[in-house]
């Protein structure tokens, strides 16, 4: 029996589905979430929202979906992830500015440097476990956060890049000017993408390889399997759509700030897998979903929305371990 195979066997997929299960029952959440996502723009604003805070929750819920391949898919708790959503936001800046007028290829350019600088800086990285492995991500993102800051003649320093805009794309016959809304739809398309490559990634066997490092790491290594190869694998598709969704959140805003390099934003990515659920694939969507919700109700009645949002995370964590989805799927099941 080859090394592959074992794993298969011992390891079930992220979704933790049956094999005797309905097959057309479990597509009825994933239809409900698309059909949802592809009519935000109808029914958002009845609710009071608008364009840009959903495209920012789809934003957010990127990067906690590229975080999310590391903390429930492999069980590696990084500090991290901010660091490349930042430097994937200064790339398609500077893009922007200073190499091409292009929105493609800022948000190319955008996954290239967060890839790269998870590339050179994994295997450092994945030679840690634990809080080892955390504290050394954080020092990363630190590093990083600092450089931009100091290095004012090219980042604009603590006042952050601007002078750049989303440059609208052209189709031949019919441009898209990338308004809030075909922004939005330009971000959902982004985000599909990369949902349906997760989505493949998870049941094949490298996706099963990356949840048997979670599960048990000597096992594999027995097995002849090289667990940091693996990780380090791992990390760099995390930096890769942690820098896409730092790019789409740039040229969301035409700005980007050190902020966006900050290891607080990465505990922001880290609270959004937790609150919506790390071991599910759209729990870390729905984990941004309620954290930018909450920022946007809660601060308008209270500076201090992040201690409301705090006391949520603790009961979550408490009682809700699975995470929200994990407790709205025992209430359907019940």
């Amino acid at each position: 029996m080859s090394a592959t195979q074992s794993m298969n066997q011992s390891s079930k997929p992220a979704s933790g589905a049956e094999p005797n299960a309905n097959p057309y029952r479990k597509l009825i959440a994933p239809t409900f979430i698309w059909l949802a996502l592809l009519t935000v723009p109808i029914w958002f604003s009845w609710l009071g929202g608008y364009n840009l805070l959903a495209t920012r929750a789809l934003t957010l819920g990127l990067a906690a979906m590229g975080l999310n391949l590391l903390l429930g898919t492999s069980g590696a708790l990084s500090f991290g992830q901010a660091a490349f959503f930042g430097l994937g936001g200064y790339a398609a800046g500077e893009t922007l500015m200073h190499l091409a007028p292009s929105t493609p290829i800022a948000i190319v350019m955008g996954i290239l440097v967060g890839g790269l600088a998870a590339a050179i800086l994994g295997p450092i990285a994945v030679r840690l476990r634990g809080i080892y492995f955390s504290m050394i991500t954080i020092a990363f993102g630190q590093a990083f956060y600092f450089i931009v800051v100091n290095w004012n003649s090219f980042t604009g320093g603590e006042d952050g890049l601007l002078g750049f805009n989303r440059q609208p794309i052209d189709l031949g016959n019919f441009a898209l000017k990338l308004d809030s809304v075909q922004y939005y739809y330009l971000v959902l398309l982004c985000f599909a993408v990369v949902a349906g490559l997760i989505a493949l990634l998870l049941r094949s066997p490298l996706g099963h390889a990356f949840i048997a490092v979670r599960e048990n790491e000597r096992r594999l290594e027995f097995l002849g399997v090289g667990a940091r190869n693996l990780l380090w694998i791992a990390f760099i598709l995390s930096g890769m759509i942690g820098g896409l969704a730092g790019a789409l959140y740039a040229l969301l805003n035409n700005f980007i700030s050190p902020a966006a390099l900050h290891w607080t934003l990465s505990g922001d990515f880290v609270m959004m897998c937790v609150l919506g659920g790390m071991r599910s694939f759209w729990g870390p969507l729905l984990g941004a979903t309620v954290y930018v919700l909450a920022e946007n109700f809660l601060s308008s009645y209270t500076n201090n929305w992040m201690s409301a949002l705090g006391v949520m995370f603790i009961l979550i964590v408490l009682f809700f371990p699975k995470g929200l989805l994990g407790m709205l799927r025992t209430r359907v099941k019940s």
